[in-house]
């Protein structure tokens, strides 16, 4: 049985361990498929030696060489027990592994019972401890202090260049150019951008406007994206959608210490009604060292077509927004999580309406996409898979200027 137990955890821990060091995303993450290798040859070993130690007995510290391997087919069996009940949702994983922590310590009582011979005692536990405790702070490492380290966040910055007539002086462009800069350590993939253009009235009033009609103004604050100014003057009219876009292609990725820049040209006619126009960019991206994003992120449906979609996107489009989906499949940054959670996948929500564009994105099993997490699942999910949601805006112009040019 003994052998049957070293064998096993030999077989799991060398599957996670080469998987883990050939192509986990961290530093961190190979040195624990490292260490779980040298664990598994340490328990290849022990298993050996159980048949040297009860049947041959021709090696003075077969014993000892058991009692070892024993202990080290304990410790990770216990760990990775840990994990997989703790973030684990197949129950086949968290069974065969207590099964093994549990025949491990067995193991040890039995290999203990038969008086090992030990050589230097005080060296042979020092050593034992010393790996137990560095194999333990690997193993918070990874799976405690690392998915809450400090977050790292690139930078959108949106800046106007000169306005431009037409020939005929019916109409003009404003180009915009946007910026993502990633001064982190950390490269991430794009799940989606936007870029929209809103365009405002802004009447001036004859006389100063009352305290209530301030009062009116902040109401709307809590109904709309846009805060405008409580103004002793201006009279701040809804914004309505000018023009809307991406402005980087969905599944792409900026790597560390990388730049992208891109140009949007933005034109009126001459005699828009608009006073003002303001400009917002917003990137959803995830963190390369928390996900796998499988290539192509692909479009599945409009809000508006046959495909089936969420109930709450079809709420949406009756109260006048649209959505364009698209999808693809994550995959999870270590061997362990890979195997023993479900399968999971990114959607991205571009949506629009008369007034404004927005992106969302979630991550969920194939089934669940469309239901909606309370704000802890959010949250665990944000810091899972390193999650970012970076907004730019308003970045506002006047447009008397460029209208009363004849």
């Amino acid at each position: 049985m003994i052998v049957l137990v070293l064998l096993m955890t030999t077989a799991m821990l060398a599957r996670f361990g080469l998987v883990d060091f050939v192509r986990d995303l961290t530093f961190a993450g190979r040195l624990t498929g490292a260490v779980l290798l040298v664990v598994a040859f340490t328990t290849l070993v022990g298993a050996a030696a159980v048949l040297d130690h009860w049947i041959r007995q021709s090696f003075l510290y077969s014993g000892l060489v058991t009692l070892i391997g024993t202990f080290a087919a304990l410790l990770t069996n216990a760990m990775l027990l840990v994990q997989t009940v703790k973030d684990g949702e197949s129950a086949t994983y968290p069974a065969l592994f207590g099964v093994l922590t549990a025949g491990s310590a067995y193991a040890i009582f039995a290999v203990w019972r038969t008086s090992v011979v030990i050589p230097a005692p005080k060296r042979v536990a020092a050593a034992v401890i010393v790996s137990s405790v560095i194999a333990i702070a690997n193993f918070g490492y990874q799976n405690l202090y690392q998915p809450n380290q400090r977050q790292t966040q690139p930078l959108i910055t949106v800046s106007m260049g000169r306005p431009v007539l037409s020939k005929d002086r019916s109409a003009f462009a404003v180009p915009v150019d946007i910026t993502l800069r990633n001064h982190g350590d950390v490269g991430f993939y794009v799940l989606g951008t936007e870029f929209h253009a809103m365009g405002k009235q802004v009447p001036l009033s004859a006389k100063d406007r009352l305290r209530q009609q301030w009062r009116s103004d902040a109401e709307q604050w809590s109904k709309s994206s846009e805060l405008n100014p409580l103004s002793r003057r201006e009279i701040h009219q809804p914004g309505e959608l000018v023009e809307a876009k991406p402005w980087m292609p969905p599944g792409q990725w900026i790597e560390s210490n990388d730049t992208f820049t891109t140009r949007v040209v933005v034109q009126l006619p001459m005699n828009t009604p608009y006073d003002q126009v303001a400009f917002y960019a917003t990137a959803n991206l995830a963190r390369k060292d928390r996900l796998v994003l499988e290539s192509p992120l692909n479009f599945v449906a409009y809000s508006w077509g046959r495909e089936k979609v969420p109930g709450w996107v079809k709420k949406q489009q009756q109260s006048g927004l649209d959505s364009l989906i698209y999808r693809t499949r994550v995959h999870e940054n270590n061997a362990i999580d890979e195997n023993t959670r479900d399968p999971r996948f990114v959607t991205v929500y571009w949506t629009f309406g008369t007034h404004g564009a927005r992106l969302q994105t979630s991550i969920a099993r194939k089934s669940q996409e469309g239901r909606i997490p309370t704000p802890a699942e959010a949250s665990e999910v944000v810091s899972r898979y390193g999650l970012v949601n970076l907004v730019t805006g308003p970045v506002e112009r006047t447009l008397w200027d460029i209208k009363s040019r004849r």
